[in-house]
């Protein structure tokens, strides 16, 4: 029998003939279901907008502030329909999955790895698909969209405490451990560079509100 340490949380356990399922610790359910939320509301609002824009061109999205933040300028483009539909109907289903997952997982039931290997995988492909996004906003499209942003804040986190509920790394090997140990250090310096780059790609706009 194995003793934890005082005050060690695991997010997941591992499966078990009596539960049938991963155990996920409460701070990652919730996190899995605000992330569903969040992302699934951003989704839903780029559609809508869409949709408005389509019955009338002149329509000017809620999300177009500047030359900078136009989500109209987004829209428009052959990136914002990569398969022939809208992107955001991607998201709409994708984030009602997220949704879903963080409903039962708050509930706590249990599901099995296979289903929190698949959604870290799905989330991996949607995490591919949001980094080319945003080199096409900023060095092709030259705009951002606010809604847009929104679910790439969402995604990345979403795969780092997804990966670590079906993977378990910290039950790993040296690499896996280390990596899980620096995983929202990793996340933080994420954040910090997407920033950046677009304070320094749109930097001729910004300091004119200097």
């Amino acid at each position: 029998m194995s003793v934890s340490a005082p005050g060690e949380v695991s997010p997941a356990e591992p499966d078990s003939p009596e539960h049938g399922g991963v155990h996920v610790g409460r701070l990652s359910a919730l996190w899995v279901l605000i992330a569903g939320v969040v992302g699934l509301s951003s989704a839903l609002a780029l559609t809508i907008e869409k949709v408005e824009l389509l019955k009338n061109p002149a329509y000017v999205p809620t999300c177009s502030l500047n030359p900078v933040l136009s989500c109209g300028s987004v829209m428009v483009t052959p990136q914002a329909a990569v398969f022939g539909f809208p992107n955001s109907l991607i998201g709409i289903v994708s984030f009602t999955v997220v949704l879903v997952t963080g409903v039962l997982a708050v509930a706590r039931v249990q599901l099995p790895r296979w289903y929190w290997a698949g959604l870290a995988v799905g989330t991996l492909l949607g995490t591919v698909f949001v980094h080319w996004l945003i080199y096409q906003s900023v060095f092709t499209i030259g705009a951002l969209c606010l809604y847009c942003m929104v679910v790439w804040s969402m995604t990345i986190p979403l795969l780092v405490v997804v990966t670590t509920i079906a993977v378990q790394p910290q039950r790993g090997n040296a690499v896996l451990r280390g990596l899980h140990t620096w995983r929202w250090s990793i996340v933080a310096l994420w954040f910090t560079a997407v920033i950046l780059l677009c304070l320094v790609r749109f930097w001729s706009y910004w300091s004119t509100l200097l």
